[in-house]
């Protein structure tokens, strides 16, 4: 095992918009917690809404990402089941109080002291980064370490996103966005047996729909061919909720995936709402969530879509992301040797 660093180089977002890489400590892991040395780590949507103050700060200066694939490199005295060598994923989700009427109904997700890794924590835009061995994940073997990293939130989220939706079996989805969190999800519903219409604006997002099995491809106000079962929202976009809500059959169900969306318009209740139709929310996840996620992904093989980008260039890959240049997932990659 390589000595651990005295510091470490890290990206962090000290005021709304800017993104300014610095050298810091490396961290100490505490008593329940595991110190990792970051491999990739994917760049989500999240991390642009807190660069760009979109997300209130829970904390400042604050290292974002919390896609991150590592190698567990020192452990606290209390941290069990990643032994030093192991491969873990870090995700958003850092800490809940575990007693709350949330936590004992398994509804984890809204904890109110939860707490979530690159907004409360620092995280993994980073050369290392602690997270508490309990919120880590092990992860599926035949992936990539940059294969690995959008599953830990794209993945995880579109997966909570896609049970929110209430899918019936063999049912029709619709998927309004298609980055990184949608590319994955799609995958998902198709090897349930779903068919699955994607409407996004992206012209290269709609051929990589096609490519994983979607039955059809559209602009994202367009009507889909057929009505919907369910829908989901990825686009952070209020704007599309009445018109995904407007293609959903009698009975069906709209999940909205994004943790930030910008004002929803009015909705008139005869043509968006009558009929049973149900809009829903989607607030983080559970660790259960994830632990069922990545074990679908490793029954069935989930193709990743990935714009890597080196370390350095942290602030062109959110950049790009911002104006819909990634298609699929963007990633951070460590050079060699660190």
């Amino acid at each position: 095992m390589d000595q651990i660093p005295a510091t470490m180089r890290a990206w962090v977002v000290r005021a709304p918009g800017r993104l300014d890489q610095v050298e810091l400590p490396v961290p100490t892991p505490a008593a329940d917690e595991l110190l990792v040395r970051v491999r990739t780590c994917g760049v989500c949507r999240t991390d642009l809404h807190v660069r760009d103050g979109d997300l209130p700060p829970h904390r400042s200066p604050v290292v974002p990402g919390h896609e991150a694939v590592g190698e567990v490199v020192a452990t606290g005295p209390d941290a069990v089941g990643h032994p030093v060598g192991s491969r873990v994923g870090v995700p958003w989700l850092r800490h809940t109080c575990g007693t709350c009427r949330s936590c004992r109904r398994g509804q984890e997700n809204l904890c109110p002291n939860s707490r979530y890794t690159g907004w409360d924590a620092d995280g993994g835009y980073a050369e290392y980064l602690t997270v508490p061995a309990a919120y880590a994940y092990d992860l599926p073997d035949g992936y990539s370490d940059v294969e690995l990293a959008p599953l830990l939130c794209a993945g995880i989220i579109g997966y909570r996103a896609l049970r929110r939706a209430d899918l019936p079996p063999g049912g029709r989805l619709g998927i309004y966005g298609f980055g990184g969190s949608a590319h994955l999800t799609a995958q998902v519903a198709i090897s349930e047996g779903a068919t699955v219409h994607v409407l996004t604006r992206s012209p290269a997002a709609r051929e990589l729909a096609l490519e994983l099995g979607a039955t059809s491809a559209a602009g994202a106000r367009d009507e889909p061919p057929e009505p919907l079962d369910s829908a989901i929202l990825f686009a952070p976009v209020g704007d599309l909720v009445p018109v995904a809500l407007t293609a959903l059959d009698s009975g069906g169900t709209l999940s909205v995936a994004g943790i930030y969306l910008s004002p929803i318009p009015p909705l008139d209740y005869q043509r968006h709402l009558f009929r049973e139709r149900t809009l829903r929310s989607v607030t983080a996840n559970t660790r259960e969530d994830g632990r069922a996620f990545l074990a679908a992904a490793a029954e069935h093989r989930i193709r990743t879509a990935v714009t890597p980008y080196p370390f350095d260039e942290a602030d062109r890959a959110l950049d790009d992301l911002a104006a819909d240049r990634v298609n699929g997932a963007a990633v951070l990659t460590m050079p060699a040797g660190r």
